[in-house]
């Protein structure tokens, strides 16, 4: 515990500058004697920390000092450097000071070896403008008028708190709670046409831990693709799930969730499906089929 504490001590100072006995005792809930123990220490191991009096004074360490491979080796700083710049291209910030200041403090060159644009084909930039709202809304807890397309098609008007931005399943999401539901709702951002950041602000909320999910609740599902669309099955299905046969073709079996969106996840493939099991999907799909046409014909 002692080893750790002086690293975070020193971890601290390199981060704010400066501090005063007192607040690092706080900050790391121990005595300031214990606090001037742990400088003794620090200097007696050779790293330059020193003590000022006085009503500017405090504890610093000396400028221009680096970490040593000690503490960091080279795999572990160019680790640091990887990450910070992930997060700098997810922040849509071109050149980042701290990144600039730790690359030269650990004498490495950081690549930009990442980009991130999260805007759709064709869209003229609300998407990454949309990102960067919901994330400010979620740093700073401030309450966010949305209107939101639901899976029926219905577009509502809502005030949600923001809790997190979420990645899966090749799409966006933010988990919020929704004033108007009284309850906590998963938004897909792609269906939020329009949002607000309020001057309301709301204390910080933990989302619930979800439940699992009933067995019942997705059932085994088998499809054929022709060889030809493997380049939207391997998009749409983990590897585990496809298996390919002699002629080329992909056998998909997964346990899905039977309902309307997998009808219409499959009509989206056209002629490029076959319904194996179970027998009653291909019925509903190719009823499905059967209104759009008798809609749609001539």
């Amino acid at each position: 515990m002692h080893e750790s504490r002086l690293f975070k001590i020193v971890y601290y100072l390199l981060d704010k500058g400066g501090a005063t006995a007192p607040e690092l005792a706080n900050a790391f809930e121990v005595s300031v004697r214990t606090i001037y123990r742990d400088i003794d220490a620090l200097s007696g191991a050779g790293v330059p920390i020193y003590a000022e009096t006085g009503r500017n004074g405090g504890i610093r360490l000396m400028n221009g000092f680096v970490l040593d491979n000690a503490v960091l080796s080279e795999e572990e700083k160019r680790e640091i450097l990887t990450a910070l710049q992930s997060i700098n291209t997810a922040q849509n910030i071109d050149g980042s000071p701290t990144l600039q200041k730790l690359s030269a403090m650990f004498h490495l060159h950081s690549e930009n070896w990442l980009e991130v644009d999260f805007s759709r084909w064709g869209d003229t930039g609300f998407d990454n403008e949309k990102f960067e709202l919901l994330k400010a809304a979620v740093i700073r807890h401030r309450n966010v008028k949305i209107s939101y397309a639901s899976s029926r098609g219905d577009i509502t008007v809502r005030t949600v708190l923001p809790y997190k931005l979420s990645y899966k399943a090749n799409a966006w999401y933010l988990k919020a709670f929704c004033t108007e539901k009284q309850d906590w709702r998963i938004f897909k951002l792609n269906r939020i046409l329009d949002l607000k950041i309020l001057s309301e602000s709301f204390q910080p909320l933990n989302f619930p831990k979800t439940t699992a999910v009933p067995k019942d609740a997705y059932q085994q599902v088998t499809l054929r693709f022709p060889r030809e669309t493997a380049y939207r099955v391997y998009d749409e299905f983990d590897r585990a799930h496809i298996q390919q046969q002699d002629d080329g073709d992909l056998i998909v079996s997964a346990k899905m969730p039977v309902d309307a969106w997998l009808t219409g996840f499959l009509l989206s493939f056209g002629t490029q499906v076959d319904i194996l099991s179970p027998a009653y999907l291909k019925k509903a799909v190719a009823q499905q089929a059967k209104l759009i046409y008798e809609k749609n014909k001539p």
